[in-house]
């Protein structure tokens, strides 16, 4: 059986593709230890350094991912190097697809361009998230029944479910794609793919991969499913219109020709029409996303395979020289738009330059903005809010340090505590947020609190003293995250367990 590999040998080899992918890493690691760990990042750090084989708010793999990252050495570009990655490895992917599509250079160089430079795809590959394999994983699946269905490659069936099934381990919204794949080709002449074995075998092996996280879900009372369900209250709504208009502009507004061209053409084109089922899951996927109210980057993965089989179409109906001004003008203005999405800029001038281009930061959730978007926002102020809660541990009696927990507001706030502790002997941080509250509270009695975020009126409900001990500040971080308290709590007044309850939180 061959290897993955084997299925993009056309993509590694071709030097057109190699020559995206590689300005597609270039320009991710060229920002790669700018800014700081994103408060995200620094959670999965945490999550990974806690081995299981699922956690509440995603599977495994990013933590597991992230841990080993910043165990090396503990340098911020190591981290980034991992997306970074995965975002080259999509362009060659969405390369190979073109080429298997029967495109020339003019076709892979406009997917090459596309895909390496497009904004949307750009901040995706910008942190190691769940969301950073996506791109990799959806575009591999479209390629893999791709070279079943017109290679006659059966094996990459079996390849596809194994792809699947890693992709479950980084994020479960694989899921989606997948079945919107089964749609497509249960819709076109794709459809004898779903009868063969090796479909069968692949999908076996897909649950068989996914199945560690399902279960760990099941087993802990399915806190994912409580998460989605509260996701409303902290994501901000966005209309169908809205979200229609800000995936062109992010996914660049003269890139969407090639996308759309990737949706149309196989309806128009009997040369495309076997790349039918791609463009129904790609409308598929779309419409689910949508429906479901889902965050606008969620859609994100699904363009590469329509930008691929979308040059294709253009290059079979514009003039070569055309096309390559076609492509240069792609690339210009990604180039622009790119600094809004990459740390390119000092964080003072971001503000400005979301101006100059006429464009609002994006608002992913309800929180108020400050300075900066939040994807950027979360990347300051970490190691400083670790040092003033240090201080205020540090200044205790040593009676109260022996007993004394940390209770951190969300998982950034405890992931920061915990990551940037650089040997000061801080207490493992305690939180009610996603996985942070499953651990529990992990012994503490009770005793002494130090509450980030706390108001001492707020804090005297439920202890029997409380006393303001410092104050957090710093520039460019979220407003919520910024003026916070910290207080020093002493002497629970309710149980412990009904203390705990009360923190509990998954958003």
């Amino acid at each position: 059986m061959p290897s993955p590999r084997s299925c993009i040998t056309t993509g590694v080899k071709d030097r057109i593709a190699l020559g995206w992918a590689g300005l597609a890493l270039v320009v991710h690691l060229a920002v790669a230890n700018r800014y700081g760990l994103f408060r995200d990042e620094l959670y999965f750090i945490v999550c990974g350094n806690h081995p299981a084989f699922g956690y509440a708010d995603q599977p495994p793999l990013v933590p597991l991912l992230a841990a080993g990252a910043y165990a090396l050495g503990h340098q911020l570009w190591v981290v980034r190097t991992v997306p970074a990655l995965a975002a080259a490895g999509a362009v060659l992917v969405a390369v190979a697809l073109a080429r298997l599509c029967g495109g020339k250079d003019g076709a892979a160089h406009l997917a090459g361009a596309t895909v390496a430079t497009a904004p949307f795809l750009v901040a995706l590959g910008g942190t190691l998230n769940t969301t950073a394999f996506d791109s990799l994983a959806w575009t591999g699946l479209a390629l893999l029944f791709a070279r079943a269905a017109l290679l006659d490659d059966r094996r990459a069936l079996v390849w596809a479910g194994v792809a699947a099934g890693v992709s479950l381990e980084t994020k479960y919204y694989i899921v989606v794609w997948a079945m919107a794949m089964v749609v497509g080709c249960s819709l076109t002449s794709w459809r004898a793919l779903l009868v063969r074995r090796e479909f069968v075998l692949g999908a076996l092996l897909a649950v068989v991969l996914g199945a560690p996280s399902i279960v760990w879900q099941a087993v802990h009372g399915w806190p994912f499913a409580e998460l989605v369900h509260n996701a409303g209250r902290k994501d901000a709504p966005v209309a169908p219109l809205a979200f229609v208009i800000g995936q062109v502009l992010f996914m660049n507004p003269l890139a969407a020709p090639v996308w759309l061209a990737g949706l149309i053409g196989p309806f128009l084109r009997a040369d495309l029409r076997n790349m039918r089922a791609i463009a129904i899951a790609f409308v598929v996927t779309f419409a689910a996303t949508l429906a479901g109210h889902g965050k606008d980057y969620y859609i994100a993965a699904a363009y590469p395979a329509a930008l691929a089989v979308g040059a294709v179409a253009l290059e079979r109906a514009v003039a070569g020289r055309l096309q390559a001004v076609y492509a240069v003008a792609i690339v210009a203005l990604a180039a622009a738009i790119v600094p809004t999405v990459l740390p390119f800029l000092p964080p003072g001038d971001v503000r400005g330059y979301f101006v100059a281009l006429h464009l609002a930061p994006p608002a992913e959730e309800k929180a108020r903005l400050g300075a900066l978007p939040q994807y950027f926002a979360d990347q300051f102020g970490w190691p400083e809010l670790a040092a003033t809660v240090a201080a205020v541990y540090d200044a205790l009696p040593p009676a109260d340090r022996a007993k004394a927990y940390v209770l951190g507001g969300n998982y950034g706030e405890a992931a920061a505590v915990d990551i940037y502790d650089a040997g000061r002997g801080l207490p493992p941080t305690l939180s009610g947020h996603n996985q942070y509250g499953l651990w529990g509270p992990r012994g503490y009695d009770g005793s002494v609190l130090i509450d980030i975020g706390g108001n001492v009126k707020d804090d005297l409900r439920v202890c029997r003293s409380a006393t303001l001990a410092a104050t957090f500040s710093a520039p460019y971080v979220m407003p919520f995250e910024d003026h916070l308290g910290i207080v020093v709590c002493r002497g629970l007044r309710v149980p412990l367990a009904r203390f705990w309850n009360a923190q509990k939180f998954i958003i």
